[in-house]
């Protein structure tokens, strides 16, 4: 075995460094190892790759490496045991089949106006001149989407006690109470709704018993026709030909939750910073906004090639995944000038590849034009991560946070409150702006009208 180096510290020490400033302490790494090193966890050694040329391999070897669901067992008290995190073989395929059609494609289409409405909705709640926090505000309206296009709920009792409930459940789930009880199993301990673990699975009962009355209500309905990733599931069938269960169907929406509101917020608010703080940026959007005419069509909106640049640059900085899905060497193996032992564990460092100066040059500078001067490979710009494991929601993701920042900057004349950089604090899986991004909203209806 030819592992790559590292640093020679004690494993609790390198995770409480990484803990508390995991990208900090990615760059630290890089920056005296390289684009892959080893960080020595007990007695298996764990491989970070942050070079284009391994992150191929690792998608492509799926012989030698493999992607297994059991390296995120620890995971399952968030993501349901039948979850595509855990999933392996024809299940996960199957699964993730199932996922895919109301997630792309066309299907889409039918959200874009939705996803403009329910963004106004939300910001035309701010006061002129008062300051606000962008990014639980951008997690209201990523809430909302997730509502109408996972759910397909609008209105109505059960459309508010869901939103509550999830709002509840998904603050909850990223704060001390349950963060350090998925580190340290032991403490997973349920002493009924007032204890902090047994609050979280009180919180998780509330979410089912509204989900599992939804799908039998909908059963109920033989011709019932809906456009969102529920209904889709309802009616569909799995790899043995039968009709999911409600647990199989509930298990597949944790992870979109998670996603669907804090990765995209996270992405959304790191965009509103970067174009409020270059104004160069902001004038060129609206200048390329302003050429769609009044009421532009989302699909045309989404089809923009600067926005579209921005939005890459923006995931290229802070991407959705940070590090791909763990992966285990299963057979003797050869990783670039590497040879891997069965056993060791693999993570590609999407992060890392995204600083790589040799790709991107000054990489940590807000650059949108590096997405019109070159196109990148999968393996070069991978912000949804990549192979079988790639985020299945990653279409209505970009799709998204294309269309509610464009609509904000239409519609509203906001700025930053603070000149200080921002910098991102780790909250889960996410970075977002350390501050939640102070904002004031100075005019409506303003930033095109100005430009005219």
């Amino acid at each position: 075995m030819k592992l790559p180096e590292g640093p020679k510290h004690p494993a609790w020490l390198l995770r409480m460094q990484f803990t508390a400033d995991p990208l900090g302490f990615l760059d630290k790494m890089s920056k005296r190892y390289g684009d892959v090193f080893t960080i020595a966890s007990d007695s298996t050694p764990l491989v970070f790759v942050g070079n284009p040329q391994g992150m191929k391999q690792i998608f492509t070897n799926t012989t030698e490496i493999i992607a297994s669901g059991e390296l995120n067992e620890d995971a399952a008290p968030l993501v349901g045991k039948n979850g595509l995190l855990l999933l392996d073989g024809l299940r996960h395929r199957s699964r993730r089949k199932l996922l895919m059609p109301p997630l792309h494609g066309n299907r889409i289409r039918n959200y874009g106006q939705q996803i403009c409405d329910l963004t106004e909705k939300v910001m035309s709640q701010l006061s002129i001149d008062k300051s606000f926090l962008a990014y639980p505000t951008v997690q209201k309206i990523t809430l909302e989407v997730i509502l109408n296009t996972l759910f397909g709920l609008h209105e109505g009792e059960r459309y508010e006690k869901l939103r509550q409930v999830l709002s509840t459940l998904l603050n909850y789930a990223r704060s001390p109470f349950v963060e350090i009880p998925l580190s340290f199993p032991f403490l997973q301990k349920d002493f009924g709704r007032w204890s902090p673990w047994g609050y979280f699975l009180h919180l998780w009962r509330q979410f089912d018993q509204l989900l599992y009355a939804e799908i039998s209500d909908r059963r109920q309905q033989q011709n019932f026709s809906g456009h969102d990733v529920l209904s889709e599931l309802i009616f569909t069938r799995n790899e043995t030909g039968k009709l999911l269960t409600n647990e199989e169907i509930r298990d597949l929406f944790p992870s979109l939750l998670f996603g669907g509101r804090d990765a995209s917020a996270t992405a959304i608010t790191w965009a509103l910073y970067w174009v409020h703080r270059i104004p160069a940026v902001r004038e060129q959007l609206l200048r390329e906004l302003k050429s769609l005419g009044n009421s532009p069509d989302p699909m045309s909106i989404a089809q923009l090639p600067y926005l579209n640049a921005v939005c890459n640059e923006v995931l290229r900085i802070y991407p959705t995944q940070v590090v791909t899905f763990p992966r285990r060497v299963e057979s003797p193996t050869e990783l670039m000038d590497y040879k891997l032992s069965p056993g060791t564990v693999i993570f590609g460092c999407v992060y890392l590849t995204h600083q790589h100066e040799n790709l991107y040059p000054q990489p940590k500078q807000f650059q949108p034009e590096r997405f019109l001067e070159r196109q990148y490979s999968p393996y070069e710009f991978l912000p949804f991560g990549g192979g079988a494991r790639r985020c299945p929601g990653e279409a209505l993701a970009m799709f998204e946070l294309k269309l509610v920042l464009a609509t904000i900057l239409s519609h509203y004349q906001l700025a930053l409150t603070d000149t200080k950089p921002e910098k991102p604090q780790p909250q889960g899986a996410n970075y977002p702006p350390a501050s939640g991004l102070k904002m004031v909203m100075i005019d409506r209806d303003a930033s095109l009208t100005n430009d005219r």
